[in-house]
């Protein structure tokens, strides 16, 4: 499919356990989906981080000097082996896709004493799409939380068909991956399609198809 200035867009919810993660890579191996993606974009909370390492990074570490890993052995206490980051597509960690702000004082984000509102997460899940829309990137996994996908989509599909918003805006389940493609509206058929053909070549005064007959059959006459 053609998505034009469209990004096809891959939401998946963070993983709980480390079997979900090992089939999810299995399936986006098998699919050839990890072939096209070109760009992972993941909330920064190690669940998630650990998700979309294990889904979209690289094969087993071996120590070599040019190449660093992409996870380290035992993160977060996952028991897990080095991931390298040979031969997967780039992986960034954005605070605008997380889960609901939570107290900590390492939250950069956090207010003290106010939880985040659920128009506040749509709000930035909005604001998140916009940022997303100028990225260059045509094929772009998100992986980030059910609750965030939740408000960011409903706020998003606001406008739709009841039953469609019904339908698009389900709670994910446990590391569930859904493909999806984002349109702006005020971009529609604005790329400029590698098939036109501009005409007049040469360049020469458009004439009216009668005057531009007459004209042809005088050239005519002259040659006889």
């Amino acid at each position: 499919m053609d998505t034009g200035s469209s990004p096809s867009l891959f939401p998946l919810h963070r993983c709980k356990t480390i079997h979900l993660v090992d089939n999810l890579r299995k399936h986006v191996h098998e699919s050839g989906l990890s072939k096209r993606i070109e760009l992972v974009i993941t909330s920064p909370l190690l669940r998630a981080l650990q998700t979309a390492v294990g889904v979209f990074g690289g094969e087993g570490y071996t120590d070599r000097m040019d190449i660093l890993p992409l996870m380290v052995a035992n993160a977060g206490y996952s028991e897990r082996p080095s991931i390298s980051s040979l031969n997967c597509p780039p992986i960034i960690a954005i605070e605008l896709c997380r889960e609901h702000l939570i107290e900590s004082d390492e939250d950069i984000l956090w207010k003290a004493n106010v939880r985040e509102l659920k128009e506040e997460v749509a709000a930035r899940g909005l604001k998140f799409l916009n940022w997303l829309s100028t990225r260059k990137e045509k094929e772009i996994a998100i992986v980030t939380h059910g609750g965030f996908l939740f408000h960011t989509l409903s706020a998003l599909l606001n406008d739709c068909d009841p039953l469609e918003k019904k339908e698009m805006c389900k709670h994910f389940t446990n590391c569930e991956l859904r493909s999806m493609v984002i349109v702006d509206r005020s971009m529609t058929g604005s790329d400029s399609s590698t098939t036109n053909y501009p005409g007049k070549i040469p360049d020469g005064l458009d004439l009216p198809s009668d005057v531009a007959s007459e004209n042809l059959e005088k050239e005519k006459s002259n040659l006889v």
